[in-house]
């Protein structure tokens, strides 16, 4: 009994010794917060990876674009203010452009056979989207649809190059024609 009594002596004193014997809880320590990689950050952000990521676009209709209108304006509707900043696809026509290689073009949601920057606003269609390009793109027939994918974005902007105003524009990373 002495000599077992020694040995669980000496193991208290091994663990004592050692540190690991069950004491009180640590006191409450704050996990450090660390940056995402570089690769997880570049991964993120190439386009690539953002059908991966994010699923698929969510369809857009031209009709879905506004609530009502009043002496104040055009109010955005439900659906496009819930899908601002995300991807969405959207099928419609290129307006006539100004010239041939374009850096943004205006979509509609019928064929126009004049170019929107030639006429007066009076003539322009309120459901109209300005979209951005990452790479210049030749303009394509006015009157076959195209299918623009893109991220959408909200609120007047004003283009400083043209002077154009837009309430709804899309980044696009496609632009495809559509049968």
């Amino acid at each position: 009994m002495a000599k077992i009594m020694r040995i669980g002596i000496s193991f208290v004193l091994v663990l004592l010794a050692a540190g690991s014997f069950p004491g009180p809880p640590p006191a409450k320590q704050t996990v450090p917060y660390q940056e995402p990689s570089l690769f997880l950050r570049t991964a993120a952000a190439a386009p690539f990876w953002s059908d991966w990521l994010s699923g698929p676009p969510t369809r857009l209709e031209f009709d879905e674009f506004y609530s009502k209108a009043s002496a104040l304006g055009l109010s955005f509707s439900d659906k496009l203010q819930r899908l601002q900043g995300r991807r969405i696809q959207i099928t419609g026509f290129m307006a006539p452009p100004l010239k041939p290689t374009l850096s943004f073009f205006v979509l509609t949601q019928t064929p126009m056979s004049i170019c929107p920057f030639c006429s007066s606003d009076a003539d322009w269609p309120s459901n109209i989207v300005v979209v951005t390009l990452p790479e210049p793109l030749t303009a394509l027939p006015f009157d076959q649809p195209v299918t623009v994918t893109g991220i959408l974005e909200l609120g007047s902007q004003l283009d400083e190059e043209t002077g154009f105003v837009s309430l709804v524009r899309i980044r696009a990373d496609d632009v495809e024609k559509s049968e």
